[in-house]
């Protein structure tokens, strides 16, 4: 009788990461399923801590300092602040997503499964989307969180579809590269899709930086014709979807523009106008506590004092938070937190960054994704407050850690194959 033999624990980390991808909007809370798997793997990888000392490079430190110092801040924020443990656990989030880098470095996972994951989830992210508003009569698809949230992160799983497609590229047979492209391509197309669904206007001005981001990684592998024929495919649908009503891209967009309008006739009483209110608010409350801030749970106590004294409109009364990353962290964090929150966007865009050249493609999809990520957050932070939702704080910090190390485990591989080549 053959002796039985337990799974390999890259088939573990390979499954993780596929959960990552496809639970993290079609499931309540599935952003967690993936990354406990992760955690957990990562914890126990570190039972050896000395065989990771030769890999550890000095980027990778800095990609380790960027999520702990957010995360401890975020800790040091709650205790000076005297905040509810819901703060804890969202700080101590963005530390624990560490682990994962050791999980994926020891036990490399098959970038199939993490491609895959990416786009089955794009995919059952609009499949929710489009039963929430043409079955259930919902205005706009929230998945089982939040508009905005939902929309843009939807948005996001598209955006990685499309970095993939350099990993696509290199595969060894031409019907893999056929399918694989076929694949990416309709997630990225559905994941649009239900953000379009979701009526979030916000995360839709990133577009044209991810564009440049993609051109900068793959220009060079297309001709002149084919990129004239792209932009004109992509302006042609563009038409298409603004003209198709069930999207509800004409009403939205009209309704900013009113916005805006109204704003400017003094009724602050919209979507657009109290957002400008509590932008307002919150430079208002970092002037007054500019190297710590208030804290997160005395925010909506703020704002409805300095509504009482007439500083800004009282539509703003309702809310605990700016609904802009920058400027909410600002007033609740100070001048120390908004460090930190630079520190974690920026140092993966200057690491990323020059791996957009790199001569393997299978790196040069994850350095796009990398990129990708931070970048989309800026902009996605512009109109929310993204990291203040756990779906926001576990995207970001787990998926930084899952593109950084499968991509240093791509460089090492193509490193020792080049070496044996010569």
């Amino acid at each position: 009788m053959t002796a039985y033999s337990p799974p390999s624990p890259s088939l573990y980390t390979s499954l993780a990461l596929f959960l990552l991808g496809l639970c993290h909007l079609t499931l309540p809370s599935g952003y967690s399923i993936g990354a406990a798997f992760l955690l957990l793997i990562g914890l126990y990888s570190l039972r050896q801590p000395n065989y990771f000392k030769p890999l550890l490079s000095t980027q990778d430190v800095w990609i380790f300092a960027a999520l702990a110092f957010f995360g401890i801040n975020g800790l040091f924020d709650a205790f000076y602040h005297q905040a509810s443990g819901s703060s804890y656990d969202k700080a101590l989030r963005f530390i624990l997503a560490i682990p994962v880098y050791f999980a994926l470095r020891k036990y490399p996972p098959r970038l199939s499964w993490l491609w895959a994951g990416l786009v089955l989830g794009a995919i059952g992210t609009f499949l929710l989307a489009g039963w929430q508003v043409w079955e259930q009569g919902y205005a706009r698809a929230e998945g089982h969180t939040h508009p905005i949230q939902f929309g843009n992160l939807s948005m996001l799983s598209a955006f990685f579809c499309l970095a993939g497609l350099g990993w696509a590229a290199q595969l060894q047979t031409r019907t893999a590269r056929q399918r694989w492209f076929c694949f990416l391509i309709l997630g990225a197309a559905l994941g649009l899709l239900g953000s379009l669904l979701s009526g979030s206007r916000g995360g839709w001005i990133g577009v044209p930086f991810v564009l440049l981001i993609l051109a900068k990684a793959y220009h060079s592998f297309f001709s002149l014709r084919i990129k004239i024929g792209a932009c004109v495919i992509a302006v042609l649908l563009a038409i298409g979807l603004y003209q198709t009503p069930s999207l509800n891209i004409q009403p939205r967009i009209h309704s900013a523009l009113h916005d805006i309008q109204q704003h400017q006739q003094g009724n602050s009483n919209t979507s657009l106008g109290a957002r400008f209110e509590m932008w307002q608010a919150a430079l208002v409350l970092a002037k007054e506590n500019p190297l710590l801030g208030i804290g997160h749970d005395q925010m909506r106590t703020a704002m409805q004092g300095l509504a009482q004294q007439g500083l800004v409109d009282p539509v703003i009364g309702e809310f605990n938070h700016a609904h802009n990353e920058i400027l909410d962290t600002l007033a609740k964090r100070g001048l120390v937190g908004i460090l930190a929150l630079v520190i974690l966007y920026l140092i993966p865009i200057r690491l990323f960054t020059p791996y957009l050249s790199h001569p393997d493609l299978a790196t040069r999809a994850l350095a796009t994704a990398g990129l990708i990520l931070p970048i989309a957050y800026i902009d996605f932070g512009l109109s929310q407050t993204f990291l203040a939702h756990n779906s926001g704080i576990m995207v970001y910090a787990f998926w930084l850690m899952v593109f950084w190390s499968c991509m240093r485990n791509t460089i090492c591989s193509y490193t020792a194959s080049a070496a044996t080549v010569q």
